[in-house]
């Protein structure tokens, strides 16, 4: 008896996270190549400054009242797993089931992607690496795994040093902006500029909405690690309110400093808009210095994601809703199997090709936002439910505020499938086929 309760206690997540860790791994887990690549095609579909500042401060609202959500659940339940965890406490082991599984299969697509992403950057800076692409990025996950062997501490150290790196490169990027940018004479640019048609303004929002979604997804990662928080109740609201609001910041301030330096007819050709501000105000050469920052960006992104994917699984596996071996863990508190399956997951989309990784990408888009909607219902169930649920953080403005992200999720949904019936029909045909997969992997688990 005493053996298998020594054996259970080895068997857990460590406790060794805190304040510092929580706003590296939002800061990190969040800016990734989103905000340099995006700022491009959102301006080509709404064509103005103003509503792309609009949609972006939208956006940037949405994420913060989230947070605020998830704190009151984080603190609540804390334990690893974050959307997963919630959605079954709050409506049972399918739900539960469905959002964790959608979660893990996202991220593990997004895991593959930006390997591949960072790549292809590294084959700008070494073009002789150009045909191993594929090779290099099946690599880097490799590394990221042998890397995360190690354990909870080292992984988190990293993040926190990345995070810190990524949050001054683009600050010192808004800065060269704001003081070099005046300078810059892209006016005769324009004239060689070949004009974006621009789609109707109402498909346009929602193309431009998708996008911002896109490049904010990340800012409730630190709730994946309560149950590996030294302090959750005293340091969850502050890593992520910390965290959110340096992202949002970050954000928008690079988007006012891409609008100051680059006019809307160039910024709408640009595929990667803070490396072409950068080659205006610095010259064609300075193009390597960005593209050494983007992999640095990228890396942070991978680095979080390897972290917080396998914690879902981990959960879900010791609820008896995923395999049971995924629920080992080292002796560095690290998910000894849940991890490197999840790597080795993305390896397989990106053996598969690049259209794979991306089409995924797509759909764990409105996945994301699905898992969203499902923890703010969590927060109004949980209320009913549990009232009786110590609950040492409240959302402000409760029942509203959940309700109006709840309804501001579906809109969004709605509006995606209206935009990109593909993708969304592939994600409809999964929740459709959810249920008899809840009841084998049930079945397999008795």
């Amino acid at each position: 008896m005493n053996q298998n309760i020594q054996k259970e206690e080895s068997n857990k997540l460590l406790k060794l996270l805190g304040v510092g860790f929580g706003i590296a791994v939002t800061v990190g887990g969040t800016i990734g190549t989103g905000i340099l690549r995006k700022p491009g095609p959102i301006a080509a579909n709404l064509g103005d400054a103003s509503l792309i500042m609009l949609v972006w401060i939208l956006v940037s609202l949405y994420a913060f009242l989230g947070v605020l959500c998830t704190i009151e659940l984080g603190v609540s339940v804390p334990r690893a797993g974050a959307w997963y965890v919630y959605a079954r406490r709050a409506f049972g082991d399918y739900v539960g089931f469905v959002t964790g599984l959608t979660s893990w299969l996202g991220t593990v697509a997004a895991l593959g992607f930006g390997a591949y992403t960072m790549s292809e950057y590294i084959a700008l800076v070494w073009p002789n690496t150009e045909p191993i692409i594929r090779w290099m990025a099946i690599g880097i996950l490799m590394l990221l795994m042998a890397f995360h062997w190690l354990g909870t501490k080292s992984a988190g150290k990293s993040q926190e040093i990345m995070s810190f790196l990524k949050a001054i490169g683009l600050f010192a990027f808004v800065f060269m902006c704001f003081i070099y940018g005046g300078d810059v004479k892209t006016q005769a640019l324009v004239a060689t500029t070949q004009r974006v048609a621009q789609p109707a303004l109402l498909t346009g929002l929602i193309i431009a909405l998708q996008q911002v979604f896109y490049t904010f997804d990340g800012w409730h990662t630190a709730a994946y690690f309560t149950e590996e928080n030294t302090d959750p109740a005293k340091n969850l609201p502050k890593s992520m309110i910390s965290g959110v609001l340096v992202v949002i910041a970050i954000y928008l301030l690079v988007n006012l400093a891409i609008l100051y330096i680059m006019p809307i007819e160039v910024l709408a050709n640009s595929k990667l808009a803070a490396a072409d501000a950068i080659r205006l105000i610095f010259g064609e050469k300075s193009g390597k210095i960005v593209t050494f920052f983007l992999m640095i960006s990228i890396l942070g992104m991978l680095n979080a994601q390897i972290m917080f994917a396998p914690r879902v699984i981990y959960s879900m596996s010791k609820d008896g809703l995923f395999f049971k071996l995924a629920q080992k863990v080292n002796t560095g508190g690290t998910p000894a199997v849940a991890m490197p399956l999840t790597g080795i997951c993305s390896i397989l989309l990106i053996i598969s090709g690049k259209d794979t990784c991306e089409r995924l990408s797509d759909i764990a888009v409105f996945f994301f936002v699905m898992t969203y909607a499902a923890g703010f219902a969590s927060v109004i169930m949980l209320r009913k439910k549990e009232p009786n649920l110590p609950r040492p953080y409240k959302v402000i403005g409760y029942p509203y505020i959940p309700f109006i992200l709840i309804i501001i999720s579906f809109l969004f949904l709605i509006g995606a499938v209206y935009q990109d019936i593909n993708s969304s029909m592939y994600a409809l045909i999964f929740l459709a086929l959810s249920y008899p997969l809840f009841l084998m992997t049930k079945k397999i688990n008795l």
